[in-house]
């Protein structure tokens, strides 16, 4: 299933990249960016973002995890989500933007595990993390020259998330036998995308990765499946649609 969502990101990607080169191509001799223009004038203006996201840990062992003879595979497992998001974009000159991006991501992350029993490999078991992300994205975006009321972009930037579950999920279950992990990460955002420019809104699909820049694992002495683990980073390919005006 991991690489099946992987897959279907990818050629919706390409797929949608291609069509936009075909379009232009196929309409070299027609209009000029005529929708581009009115939009041209706006200051800034504000919008909406849907899509969807494959998310997970990147995971590095302990030193206990070498000692470990009961555990011999530690890793993060990516899985599907859903993001919802609210735009707010401010231009900075012609080919900039400043972009703040609030909203919720809806996820779930898991770290698998395979046990051993007397050196014989045992079943694979899935610690299993569902999430509701506050995320607070600051992004600068650079576009190229329109053409055709179409213009491609790159964006980066940083983001702040906050597990707005995580405090309920301590409460239903008893600390000790939790995988514990922060509720705050910090994470830098790379992406592309193109603009599709129309009469009454902007219409932008967008590919973007973000991965976590601290150490979000919280150590739990009492659990064998925290202590063969150092270091947990979160990590986020994500597919957005927005829709701006």
């Amino acid at each position: 299933m991991h690489n099946l969502f992987w897959r279907k990101i990818s050629l919706l990607v390409v797929a949608v990249l291609t069509l936009a080169i075909i379009e232009v191509e196929a309409q070299s001799s027609a209009k000029g960016n005529y929708n581009f223009w009115s939009f041209r004038k706006k200051p800034f203006y504000f919008g909406l973002t849907l899509g969807g996201h494959s998310t997970g840990y990147l995971t590095s062992n302990s030193r206990s995890f070498m000692n470990s003879d009961s555990i011999r595979i530690a890793e993060g497992v990516d899985k599907p989500g859903m993001h919802v998001h609210i735009i707010t974009n401010l231009k900075i000159g012609q080919y900039f933007d400043f972009r703040f991006i609030p909203g919720f991501s809806f996820s779930e992350r898991r770290i698998k595990y395979q046990n051993y029993n007397n050196g014989v490999p045992g079943r694979f078991d899935e610690e299993r993390i569902e999430s509701v992300f506050l995320d607070i994205p600051m992004l600068l975006r650079f576009k190229s020259e329109p053409y055709k009321d179409k213009r491609l972009f790159v964006v980066g930037g940083l983001k702040y998330s906050y597990d707005v579950s995580s405090n309920s999920r301590a409460r239903d279950e008893v600390a000790v036998n939790l995988l514990q992990i922060s509720p705050h990460d910090f994470q830098f955002e790379v992406g592309a995308g193109i603009q599709f420019f129309f009469p009454f809104f902007i219409f932008s699909p967008e590919i973007k990765y973000s991965q976590g820049i601290g150490n979000i694992h919280i150590f739990n002495g009492q659990k064998e499946e925290s202590r063969v683990l150092d270091k947990i980073l979160s990590r986020t390919l994500a597919i957005s649609f927005h829709f701006e005006g």
